[in-house]
């Protein structure tokens, strides 16, 4: 048998790549990770899903004291920004969650090796000039921001930026475009215009957040022009100048026509991201990928290349980091030899704006071009701790199958919908019905009977409405 210095060897320390390291050597794998990064946790965790719900958070404080909603509870401040310091606070966050990881690496004995991977054969890497060896090869390598043609991204000046450019502002901007309707624009968007930028989005399809339930999708639209963000959608971007501070685009309607300008003193890009596959020597090893640029595996990450693995947003599936963790887990499991499995059919998608709007499992027009379904829905403003807490904005919607009354997804907005959704998505992958929901005790008062009320609303039998 050939000999090996790594009995595995996962490249790229994110969410997918650090905890497949970990999972390995608790099974007892010889196992080294590879990370260009000066810290470990990838983009989710340096710049990306840690750090921007640091500025979420802190932000949310900031508007609550500002548009009058402390006051309205009877607590009266006068709030001022201090940016510096809120930048601190995240940095902060970022830097103990990162040291975490160094420190559960040393634990379970992963060895971290420093620089960019590149394969020299199935089971040797190259290492920044080191040859390594390894039975068999994770790739985790993540994803990173989708360019966008005619708009250059310096995050260095600060007027046009990417998502890592828009968490480092040292300044709050007057006017900010935000390229792209989806999650990562949607939140930063929400983080400046809480700090006081005039916010306008530009998305190129006639409804926000693609692929999230289509009421969520037009209740979304109603939440932030409510807030104060104006709304472009069906309208493309066709180029971008920069004159010093200033930033003018073009842009036109979406179905063509006459085109106009918008200025700001920052846009940010935000059209989505696209696999980490470049540079990895992958055509050394004969592995192709699809036109995506995504490596295709089969349901237990084997690629084409025997002893080479894939896991996270390198594959097909949503770019999202516990997508990534959980394919970790079951791919090292895998590789030990152990059955290791992901329920690709129910993972929980969470938007963290104000409020949270998350989903989990089929949307309702999924649901229906699948067959015959039920729907049961509940406004937050009937739910009592919503309205105690001043939360009226949201509802949850419940989907099941109209003969066996399996669920099939639940949609909902809310302050704390993405804790929410976990109930939802734990009742999904044990097959549940909406009646078994609606019977489950739920603590009152709770943001959550508003699923339970929802649950009994498939069955026209909601108490509060």
């Amino acid at each position: 048998m050939a000999e090996y210095d790594y009995d595995v060897l996962i490249i790229g320390a994110g969410p997918g790549g650090y905890v497949a390291a970990i999972r390995a050597a608790q099974l007892g794998l010889k196992t080294a990770c590879v990370e260009s990064r000066e810290t470990l946790g990838g983009t989710c965790l340096n710049v990306g899903c840690i750090p921007s719900k640091a500025m979420l958070h802190a932000s949310e404080y900031y508007d609550a004291a500002k548009n009058g909603m402390m006051a309205k509870m009877g607590v009266v401040v006068e709030p001022s920004l201090d940016l510096e310091q809120m930048h601190a606070q995240r940095l902060d966050a970022v830097k103990q969650l990162t040291g975490g990881i160094a420190f559960l690496f040393k634990k379970n004995k992963v060895d971290w090796k420093k620089g960019r991977a590149s394969f020299v054969d199935a089971h040797t890497v190259d290492v920044d000039g080191e040859q390594i060896t390894a039975k068999n090869v994770i790739i985790a390598t993540g994803s990173s921001v989708t360019p966008l043609n005619g708009v250059e991204v310096d995050n260095e000046k600060q007027v046009v930026v990417d998502s890592t450019g828009a968490l480092e502002l040292r300044k709050v901007p007057e006017k900010m475009v935000v390229i792209g309707g989806g999650v990562i624009g949607l939140e930063l968007g929400s983080v400046w215009r809480r700090l006081g930028a005039e916010v306008t989005i530009v998305e190129f399809l006639d409804q926000l957040l693609p692929g999230m339930d289509m009421d969520v999708r037009k209740e979304a639209a109603k939440i932030f022009k409510k807030q104060g963000m104006n709304l472009m959608l069906s309208t493309k971007v066709t180029g971008c100048t920069v004159d010093g501070e200033r930033a003018t685009l073009t842009i036109e309607p979406a179905a063509g026509g006459d085109g106009q300008t918008l200025e700001a003193d920052c846009v940010l890009v935000s059209i989505g991201r696209r696999p980490n596959t470049e540079g990895l020597g992958l055509e050394n090893i004969g592995l192709e990928v699809n036109k995506r640029g995504q490596i295709e595996t089969d349901h237990d990450f084997r690629t084409s290349v025997d002893g080479v693995w894939a896991i996270g947003d390198v594959i097909p599936g949503p770019m999202l980091a516990h997508k990534a963790e959980d394919e970790g887990i079951a791919c090292a499991e895998n590789v030990a030899g152990q059955t290791g499995i992901v329920n690709h059919a129910v993972i929980p998608g969470v938007v963290y704006t104000w409020p949270e709007m998350a989903g989990v499992g089929l949307t309702e027009e999924e649901a229906k071009a699948k067959g015959e379904i039920k729907v049961g829905k509940f406004p937050m403003l009937a739910n009592s701790r919503a309205k105690t807490n001043h939360e009226p904005e949201g509802f949850v919607k419940v989907i099941s199958d109209a003969s066996t009354d399996r669920v099939l997804g639940v949609w909902c907005i809310a302050s704390v919908a993405g804790t929410m959704i976990a109930e939802a998505a734990l009742a999904m992958e044990f097959g549940a019905t909406s009646e078994d929901i609606a019977y489950t005790c739920h603590a009152h008062p709770t943001h959550s009977e508003a699923l339970k009320e929802a649950a009994m609303g498939v069955q026209g039998k909601p108490i509060h409405i």
